[in-house]
């Protein structure tokens, strides 16, 4: 978060920064944090994030990855999303396909 930003100015910008597409609409889907969101750095620093997710259904452009935090960009159907995934990731996206399943 930069200095005087919204978290829906976070989401829009680390969107566009990091996959190349602009979000025309966002919706807060949950704010996560405690244990679950424990994080250790390969540098060996230690974090305890605090993820505020959106869910972005309506965007412009071409994905692409951003050559530096993204490796590889894609999208996949519910039942194909990968099982190896960054730890702080896998709460929320636990969460949204529980959401899912529920409707």
């Amino acid at each position: 978060m930069e200095l005087g930003e919204t978290l829906e100015e976070v989401a829009a910008r680390e969107l566009f920064e990091e996959t190349g597409l602009k979000s025309r609409s966002l919706e807060r889907f949950h704010v996560f944090s405690g244990k679950d969101l424990y994080y250790q750095y390969p540098n060996g620093d230690e974090v305890y994030n605090v993820v505020t997710a959106y869910l972005c259904a309506d965007y412009d452009g071409v994905p692409k990855e951003d050559g530096d935090e993204v490796q590889e960009l894609r999208f996949f159907s519910y039942r194909e999303i990968p099982i190896e995934l960054s730890p702080p990731d896998k709460p929320v996206i636990n969460k949204f396909l529980e959401q899912v399943a529920r409707h």
